[in-house]
C-alpha cells in the first residue's frame, strides 16, 4: 500500500543520480529529490521525511554544510541522514559521520545494500 511507504529525500546536483536513485528506491518509498540544499530546505518546510540520502561535493550548499544546518534545527535534527557519495576517502567519512551522519555510501551504490541502509536507519 502506498500509505506503508516511507518518505526519503534524495538529495544530489547530478540529474543522473537522482533519476537512479528514484528509480531504485520507488518501488518501496516515496522519493523526493532535490537538485540542491537549498532545494531540500524548501522541502523540509512542508514534509519531513523518515530519511535524508544527501550527496557532499555540491555548488553553493555542500553536504557538510547542509548537515550542520539541519542538525542545529529543532525541526529536523533529528532527522537521519545518510551521506550518499563519491567521495571514498575516510578522512571525508569520518567528518560526515562527525557531523552527525548516521552512514556512508559510496556511489556507484550497490541498490540492495543502499535499502537495507534506508531500513537500518529510517525513523
Amino acid at each position: 500500500m502506498a500509505d506503508d511507504k516511507k518518505l526519503i529525500f534524495l538529495v544530489d546536483d547530478n540529474p543522473a543520480n537522482l533519476r537512479i536513485g528514484k528509480n531504485v528506491l520507488s518501488e518501496q518509498y516515496i522519493v523526493a529529490t532535490a537538485p540542491s540544499a537549498a532545494k531540500l530546505f524548501t522541502l523540509l518546510e512542508k514534509n519531513k521525511p523518515a530519511l535524508i540520502l544527501l550527496d557532499i561535493d555540491m555548488p553553493e550548499i555542500n553536504g557538510y554544510d547542509a548537515i550542520e544546518i539541519l542538525k542545529s534545527g529543532a525541526e529536523t535534527k533529528n532527522i537521519p541522514v545518510v551521506f550518499l557519495t563519491g567521495m571514498a576517502d575516510s578522512q571525508d567519512e569520518e567528518k560526515g559521520r562527525n557531523l552527525g551522519a548516521v552512514d556512508y555510501v559510496l556511489k556507484p551504490f550497490n541498490p540492495e545494500l543502499l535499502i537495507a541502509c534506508i531500513e537500518k536507519h529510517s525513523i
